[in-house]
């Protein structure tokens, strides 16, 4: 590790040299992209680990690659001259690879979808388990976990739904794939690029935000931002307010003068996580007049996450060049969808960096970073603080200042007519429409939610979301999904927490029996568990043991009753969150009860009912009836 940091130092020393001695090529400009996605179980829709054989098969394919989760992949695209037709070759080249992996995945079962974190993505799928078998995503889990403050990493989201849960590890991290797209930029214009790309950041991810579903909860239209942040945010909380950043971040500031600024930060805010064998004397090779890969450099930039990443590389001519990496964008809702955001962001950064030499003078950082998170959280419904300290609604500042800007970039880079009009065209009937796919998906759950069981319901929202993706229709044209859409549902073998009702009503076994009495039927349930102050479960009432308390009553087997636990049942059957459906079935069915607490460590989590069976069995039968209709 020693040796691996006097490399880093090493490279940033060459980097400098070939900054300041116009080493760069920049005679030219390339885009380039990265799409991850998720694999998914054809007849189930959770996620599928079966990446490793994936790539054994595909292994004469060097496009595609590893992710972090063994339900990942990513596919590499060839970089491309920014003129002409680049765009809508690269959308062509995207398809053509997914079609290829396709057809792969149909012996495994499988499928392919594109959307910012998967609806029927469950916690348990992000066990260590799933992690791809590869050295470097063993080692960057056991840096990560080694420089944990707290004891756990901890999730708290709220939308129209909250999500607050612990986790054991970074793998939290996998719930995220993204369409991440490459511009190389000039050195001399980094500077001023960069902090447009910064500006730009809120109003793309409003356009384009897909990730509003997490473990069955509704959150922020891109919840991804918040999500990558706390899944390898090592802080925790602390009585004195020391600052540290996370890895996962937006910057803390302007560029003032060079790409240094940031690599010099990185180096100083976060500590290097992983070493590499490094065998180039990148100062030695600078002397000699060759240039470097500053692969020290490089490893270290892939373990600091910001959402608009500079990254240094060589090109086939044999110069060094640099480019922004925009982070920002989710992947889905479709090829066509990602190449219009493509599209948009690219033509924006030339447009903007044509019309103002400085954005800095029209707007503040402070407002920047402010519009970065309201624009995560609410997406395309975003009210942000533009330029001149003027509040524009997301919709407005897209439709009259970034699209034409966003046109006038790609002309003068004479992209082709019709690619412009397509990809652009795409953006804009979003806009009018008031409808991206982090929208429609938060929709389309809620109307599921109301007809189905969730499991039931995010399987559906995928099953529909895989197949309007492979039909092209772009995502502000999809219809609202109907339970129907989904062939069949089989629940059978998946968990007891993937079902149980976490919004609980309880009381604790000091509580007077009226008061149990009034809140079941209040809220017309039939079980009653008891904790007691710390969540641990304590005993259960159930409506049968009222009705013989008050038939009774004043006395109750033979003694005087008044509290919870003059009644309730003291040590109920229990069940874990990790059993299956089946086995809870079994349980209820062979004791002849109605009710199963869900424990963990003691503590109550959640309750599985016979009226949960019920919507199962029930939601079944119909579909069968359906299926011998037809």
């Amino acid at each position: 590790m020693q040796q691996f940091v006097k490399k880093l130092l090493n490279d940033v020393k060459a980097l400098n040299y070939m900054l300041e001695n116009d080493w760069f090529e920049d005679d030219i400009i390339r885009i380039g992209a990265e799409q991850e996605m998720c694999l998914v179980d054809k007849r189930t829709m959770k996620p599928h680990c079966i990446a490793m054989d994936v790539l054994e098969k595909m292994k004469e394919h060097k496009w595609v690659e590893t992710e972090l989760a063994q339900f990942n992949l990513e596919i590499n695209l060839q970089p491309q001259v920014f003129v002409d037709k680049c765009l809508s070759t690269m959308e062509t080249e995207l398809n053509t690879n997914l079609s290829i992996l396709s057809n792969t995945l149909d012996d495994f079962g499988s499928k392919i979808i594109l959307t910012g974190i998967l609806p029927t993505l469950r916690k348990f799928d992000l066990e260590m388990d799933n992690l791809t078998p590869k050295k470097r995503y063993k080692a960057l889990m056991e840096a990560i976990n080694s420089q944990l403050i707290g004891n756990a990493y901890e999730l708290r989201l709220m939308g129209i739904d909250e999500l607050l849960v612990k986790h054991d590890s970074p793998l939290l991290e996998a719930c995220n794939t993204s369409f991440q797209v490459h511009l190389q930029v000039a050195p001399k214009d980094f500077v001023p690029l960069h902090n447009i790309a910064q500006t730009l950041a809120a109003p793309m991810i409003a356009s384009a935000a897909n990730s509003p579903i997490v473990f069955g909860k509704r959150l922020w239209h891109e919840s991804r931002i918040a999500l990558f942040q706390q899944a390898l945010d090592i802080r925790t909380t602390h009585r004195y307010m020391r600052e540290r950043s996370p890895r996962v971040n937006f910057g803390s500031d302007w560029l003032d003068e060079s790409i240094m600024e940031i690599y010099k930060e990185d180096i100083a805010r976060f500590r290097v996580l992983l070493s590499a064998d490094v065998d180039e004397d990148s100062l030695k090779m600078i002397a000699e007049g060759k240039v470097p890969k500053l692969r020290a450099l490089q490893v270290h930039n892939s373990t600091v996450y910001r959402w608009n990443r500079p990254c240094y590389g060589v090109s086939d001519t044999g110069k060094p060049h640099l480019r922004i990496e925009n982070r920002v964008l989710p992947a889905g809702p479709t090829t066509r969808d990602e190449m219009a955001n493509a599209a948009f962001w690219l033509g924006a950064m030339v447009g903007f960096g044509q019309e103002y030499k400085d954005i800095r003078e029209l707007i503040s950082w402070e407002d920047v970073r402010d519009n970065f998170v309201k624009a995560a959280r609410f997406g395309i419904d975003t009210s942000f603080t533009w330029f001149n300290d003027r509040k524009i609604s997301a919709c407005d500042v897209i439709l009259e200042e970034m699209l034409p800007l966003a046109r006038k970039g790609l002309e003068s880079q004479g992209v082709d007519t019709g690619d412009i009009d397509t990809y652009l065209g795409v953006i804009e009937e979003r806009a009018k429409k008031h409808m991206t796919g982090a929208r429609w998906q938060l929709r389309a759950f809620s109307k599921l939610k109301k007809e189905v069981s969730q499991d039931e319901a995010v399987s559906v929202l995928t099953s529909c979301i895989i197949k309007n993706q492979e039909q092209q229709i772009p995502g502000h044209e999809w219809p609202m999904p109907n339970v129907e859409d989904l062939e069949e549902y089989r629940p059978s073998k998946l968990k007891v927490e993937e079902f149980m009702s976490t919004d609980l009503f309880t009381v604790q076994k000091d509580d007077i029996i009226e008061l149990v009495a009034t809140l079941m039927d209040w809220r017309k349930i039939r079980y009653m568990p008891v904790e007691n102050s710390k969540g641990k479960l304590s005993g259960l009432v159930t409506s049968r043991l009222l009705m013989r308390y008050f038939h009774d009553k004043p006395r109750y087997n033979g003694t005087r009753a008044m509290m919870v636990k003059d009644i309730m049942i003291k040590d109920p059957i229990t069940i874990g969150p990790e059993a299956t459906m089946v086995k809870a079935m079994a349980i209820m069915r062979d004791n002849k009860i109605g009710c199963l607490p869900v424990v963990h460590e003691d503590e109550l989590i959640g309750v599985i009912t016979e009226m949960d069976f019920l919507r199962i069995s029930s939601r079944l039968i119909e579909r069968l009836e359906n299926e011998n209709e037809k």
